[in-house]
């Protein structure tokens, strides 16, 4: 049974998230995500204590993809983000149906991405100089579209097309 209530809380504080970096990319003031950043992550981190973490079944696939985005946003803390990975790596293998799995594959490549290593399934971008959207450098490319298949992720080409696109404007 869906909890209500949890998930009309995730789904502010995720719709919060997304005003606030649209707001900051027009501006690229950046201030106000942080904060937000930071007071979403200890909001997380309570619901998680509280509840575990908010799978499909508990609050629906929207409210589970938006907890989610919350915690790839916890950049200032790595060691809640590898949490909140092997916590979903650990849903995963009880039942697969119960997160959606490209979210295991994003947050991994952000973890990796931050301790500046070689991500492995191409999710973290960055611009270059002339303002191209690239790919943080990746392990095994060869490899890269089976890894993403396994997840149920598009394929790695179309990823880089949208990325350039987006970085352009």
């Amino acid at each position: 049974m869906i909890n209500i209530i949890l998930s009309k809380k995730i789904n502010k504080m995720a719709s919060l998230d997304q005003k606030a970096r649209k707001q900051a990319m027009r501006s690229n003031i950046w201030d106000h995500v942080k904060i937000l950043d930071k007071k979403n992550t200890l909001e997380l981190k309570k619901i998680i204590k509280i509840y575990g973490w908010p799978t499909i079944p508990m609050v629906g696939k929207k409210t589970s993809f938006n907890a989610w985005l919350l915690a790839q946003h916890a950049d200032k803390d790595l060691k809640f983000q590898k949490k909140v990975l092997e916590l979903l790596k650990n849903i995963y293998k009880k039942n697969n149906k119960d997160i959606n799995p490209s979210n295991i594959a994003f947050l991994t490549d952000r973890i990796l991405v931050a301790e500046g290593k070689k991500q492995i399934f191409g999710t973290q971008f960055h611009f270059n100089k002339k303002k191209l959207g690239i790919p943080f450098p990746i392990k095994n490319i060869k490899g890269i579209e089976k890894r993403r298949k396994e997840y149920g992720m598009r394929p790695f080409s179309e990823d880089l097309l949208s990325a350039k696109e987006r970085f352009k404007k």
